[in-house]
C-alpha cells in the first residue's frame, strides 16, 4: 500500500518520478510487477481527495501492523508439552529440560528460602516489601531492607531466650497472615531454625499433638486470646515442653502474671543480637500441620532448598511459598485485612499483578457475572464478546485493550483492581467452561497448576501460550510424574491412566516422626503416591480424571469418587457447596447442598418461586428444582446414573473452616460432615428404595 501510495502521488509530480520505475525494476530484488509497455502514469488519474484517502488507510495500515496483538511464543512444542523418560510412556518429564536430569536450582547463587529473599533484597533494596492496611485506608508497606532488619532482630531474641541456631529447633507461629508472620518465617530462616505453623481452627486436641509432638517450647502469637489458650493448656499440664510466648500486639498484666503461674514467660519482639546463621540446601526449613480431610493429624518436613509485580496472598503453605518466589524477584506482597467478607475491597485497593487463587473463588467471580446480567439482549452481547475474546485466545493473544474489554469487560476488570496480568489457581478441580470464560473476560494469564503439600505445592504447571482447558498442564522442569495401576479401578499405565506419582527434588523428606505413613506415601524409589487418579494427553498434558482415596463402594459393588462427583455439581447455578454421601449398604448416593446465597433467590423467582433463602432451602419445589439441575450438568460432565445423588438436603449454612466442616485449605472434612449430617442422612436412607 505504502508503494502504491507513492505511485498515485507521481501521476501528479511525474516529473520527479517519471525515472523512479525503471530504476527499480533494474534493481537486483524487484520490488514491482513488471508491467506492460502500454502502462502510462496518467492512466492512475486520482482526484485529490482519492489520493488523501488513499494515504490515510495506508497510514492506518501500517499503524495497525506495528500495533496489533501479537501472540505469546510457547517455550516448547505445545503438541508435545512433556517427554517419555527412557522410553516409558507412563512416566514423563519437562520437554523444557535438555536431559532426564531434574531442574534443582533455578539460580545457582540461590539454593534456600534464605538465599532467596536475600536476593530479592539485593533486586529491590529499599522498595516495598510487605503491604498491609486498616478499614477504609490504602496500603502501606515496609520496606524489604526494614523486613530483613526486623527478621535479624527477631531471630537474634529466639536465640537470647534460648533457641538453637539449627535445623532440628522448631518455633511455633499461631498467628493470622500478616507481615509479622513473614518476618517470623525469614526470622527463622536467618536462623536456620524450622517453623511449625499452627492454626485454632484445628481444635484443642490436635493444637496439644503438635506442640508435643514437635515438643515445641516456643510460640510466637498474634493475639492475647491466642495466647490465652496455649496457657490454658499448659494449666492443664498437657503441654509440658512450653516455656515461652513471644506476642507482636500489646498483652495485658493478667495475662503476664497467668504464664508466671504456670512456667511460662511471655515477652514481645524486643532482644537484639547481632549474628546469624543462615541455613544450608539440605536443611529442615518448614514442619506443616495439614488436618487432611479424614480427620487424621499429619506433620510434614521440607527442605529449605525447595522453595516489581504485585501479590496478594491470605491463605495456605503452597501460598506461603509463591510469596518466597515473590520476594526472590523483589516483589511486594499485600496481605487482608483478615476478614474474609472484604477481601474484594482489598483487591480494589491494592490493584494486584499476580493473584493466586483457588477454583471457588473463581466459581464466584463466574457466578456473579453471569448473575449480572439480567436482559436477554445484555446476556447475548456478553456471550458474543466473550467468543470473540475466545477466538484471539485460540490465536495466542491474550490482551485487556481490545474493542471488548473497553465496552463490556473494563468493569469485570476493575473489580480486581485493574492490573492483573497473572492468576494462578490451584488446590482443586476448576471448570474448563469457568477457565475459558474468565480467561476471556479478565483479559490476563490465567494458569492452572496440579500438586500437593508433600511435593512443595507443584508439580506441574499449564504452559504458556497453551490456552486450552481441561488439564493441568506438564510436569515441572524440578519433576518427574508417572502413572501406576490401580486395578480395583480398572486404570491401568499402559493406558495412559493411572495413579499420579511424583517423584524430584520438590518432593517432601517425609511426616515428621512417623515412620509407617512417610513409608505409605513414598515408596523404595522415592516415588510420592499421591492418591489422584490422571491420564496422559497426546500433547503430553496431565489431566486429573478420579481420586484414589476416599473412595468407596455401592451395594452394587460400583466404586465412587465423590469428590469428583462433588466437582460437577458446583458448576451448578445455584450451587455453591455439596457432600456428595454413599453407603455400601446402599445402592444409590445422597448429598448435602448449600445453595449460593448471591443468587439462589432469584435463580428461584426466575422459576416462579418466591421467599427467603431460609424459606426456599425447605420448599420441596425448588429442592426438585434443583435436583434437576444437577442432574442435567452431571450428564453432561459424563456421570453414569450410580454417579448421580438421588436425594439431598438443603443446608442454609455455609461449610467453613470456623464451623469445622473445612479444613484450613478448604478441602471437605468428609468425617465430620457426615458426624454433623448423621441426622439428615439417617432420615434420606430410610425412605423407600429409589
Amino acid at each position: 500500500l505504502a508503494t502504491f501510495f507513492l505511485i498515485t502521488v507521481g501521476h501528479s509530480r511525474s516529473c520527479l518520478y517519471s525515472d523512479f520505475l525503471p530504476r527499480v525494476a533494474k534493481g537486483r530484488n524487484t520490488l514491482l510487477p513488471s508491467l506492460p509497455s502500454s502502462f502510462s502514469l496518467s492512466s492512475l488519474s486520482l482526484s485529490p481527495s482519492s489520493i488523501i484517502g488513499l494515504g490515510a488507510l495506508a497510514s492506518l495500515t501500517t499503524y495497525w501492523l506495528v500495533t496489533r496483538p501479537r501472540p505469546i511464543q510457547p517455550p516448547c512444542d505445545l503438541q508435545a508439552q512433556s517427554i517419555s523418560v527412557q522410553g516409558d510412556q507412563s512416566c514423563r518429564r519437562s520437554a523444557l529440560l535438555t536431559d532426564d536430569n531434574l531442574l534443582e536450582f533455578y539460580y545457582e547463587d540461590t539454593k534456600t528460602v534464605y538465599d532467596m529473599f536475600q536476593r530479592g533484597l539485593w533486586i529491590a533494596g529499599n522498595g516495598p516489601c510487605l503491604g498491609f492496611r486498616k478499614p477504609g485506608e490504602p496500603y502501606q508497606w515496609i520496606s524489604y531492607t526494614e523486613v530483613a532488619e526486623r527478621a535479624q532482630v527477631l531471630g537474634s531474641g529466639l536465640l537470647a531466650k534460648g533457641c538453637k541456631p539449627n535445623p532440628q529447633q522448631f518455633v511455633g507461629i499461631f498467628a493470622q497472615n500478616r507481615p509479622e508472620w513473614v518476618i517470623v518465617e525469614l526470622a527463622c530462616y536467618t536462623f536456620s531454625m524450622a517453623l511449625v505453623p499452627l492454626y485454632d481452627t484445628l481444635g484443642l486436641d490436635a493444637m496439644v499433638h503438635i506442640l508435643n509432638l514437635a515438643e515445641i517450647s516456643m510460640v510466637i502469637c498474634d493475639k492475647e486470646d491466642k495466647a490465652e489458650s496455649l496457657l490454658k493448656n499448659k494449666e492443664k499440664g498437657v503441654t509440658p515442653t512450653l516455656s515461652c510466648l513471644v506476642l507482636f500486639n500489646p498483652f495485658s498484666a493478667a495475662l503476664l502474671e497467668r504464664g508466671r503461674k504456670c512456667g511460662v514467660e511471655i515477652l514481645q519482639l524486643s532482644q537484639i543480637m547481632v549474628r546469624n546463621i543462615p541455613p544450608k540446601p539440605q536443611d529442615l526449613a518448614v514442619v506443616c500441620f495439614t488436618s487432611g480431610t479424614t480427620g487424621t493429624n499429619q506433620f510434614l518436613s521440607f527442605y529449605v532448598a525447595h522453595l516489581n509485580p504485585c501479590s496478594l496472598l491470605y491463605c495456605a503453605l503452597s501460598l506461603s511459598l509463591l510469596q518466597v518466589s515473590m520476594f526472590c524477584h523483589g516483589a511486594r506482597v499485600g496481605f487482608y485485612q483478615g476478614d474474609i467478607s472484604l477481601l474484594m475491597d482489598d483487591i480494589k485497593t491494592l490493584k494486584p499483578t499476580f493473584f493466586p487463587v483457588v477454583p471457588r473463588l473463581l466459581n464466584r467471580i463466574y457466578d456473579k457475572i453471569l448473575g449480572s446480567v439480567t436482559s436477554p439482549l445484555r446476556r447475548a452481547l456478553l456471550h458474543y464478546a466473550v467468543r470473540r475474546k475466545q477466538a484471539e485466545l485460540s490465536s495466542g493473544v491474550v490482551r485487556n485493550n481490545s474493542m471488548w474489554d473497553r465496552l463490556i469487560f473494563n468493569k469485570i476488570q476493575a473489580s480486581l483492581g485493574g492490573n492483573l496480568r497473572f492468576i494462578l489457581t490451584a488446590s482443586a478441580p476448576i471448570s474448563p467452561t469457568v477457565l475459558s470464560f474468565l480467561r476471556a473476560t479478565l483479559g490476563c494469564l490465567i494458569f492452572e497448576g496440579y500438586g500437593q503439600t508433600e511435593c512443595t505445592a507443584g508439580c506441574t504447571f499449564s504452559m504458556p501460550g497453551d490456552w486450552s482447558a481441561g488439564h493441568v498442564g506438564a510436569p515441572l522442569p524440578c519433576a518427574m510424574v508417572k502413572l501406576t495401576d490401580i486395578p480395583d479401578m480398572n486404570y491401568y499405565a499402559k493406558n495412559g491412566e493411572g495413579e499420579i506419582c511424583i517423584r524430584g527434588h520438590s518432593v517432601f523428606r517425609g511426616y515428621l516422626k512417623d515412620e509407617e505413613r512417610t513409608g505409605e506415601a513414598l515408596d523404595a524409589d522415592g516415588w510420592l503416591h499421591t492418591g489422584d487418579v490422571g491420564q496422559w494427553l497426546p500433547n503430553g498434558t496431565l489431566r486429573i480424571v478420579d481420586r484414589k482415596k476416599h473412595i468407596f463402594k455401592l451395594s452394587q459393588g460400583e466404586y465412587i469418587a465423590p469428590e469428583k462427583i462433588e466437582n460437577v455439581y458446583t458448576r451448578c447455578v445455584p450451587v455453591l457447596q455439596v457432600f456428595v454421601h454413599g453407603d455400601s449398604l446402599q445402592s444409590y448416593l445422597i448429598g448435602v447442598v448449600v445453595p449460593d446465597p448471591e443468587v439462589f433467590v432469584d435463580w428461584a423467582k426466575e422459576r416462579g418461586i418466591v421467599g427467603s433463602y431460609e424459606e426456599l432451602c425447605q420448599n420441596p419445589d425448588v429442592k426438585k428444582a434443583v435436583l434437576e439441575d444437577m442432574t442435567a450438568v452431571g450428564k453432561e460432565a459424563g456421570l453414569k446414573s450410580f454417579e448421580q445423588v438421588k436425594d439431598f438436603y438443603l443446608h442454609p449454612e455455609m461449610f467453613s473452616v470456623s464451623n469445622g466442616l473445612l479444613t484450613p485449605t478448604l478441602k471437605s472434612k468428609r468425617v465430620d460432615l457426615r458426624r454433623v449430617f448423621s441426622e439428615q442422612i439417617a432420615q434420606m436412607y430410610s425412605k423407600s428404595p429409589i
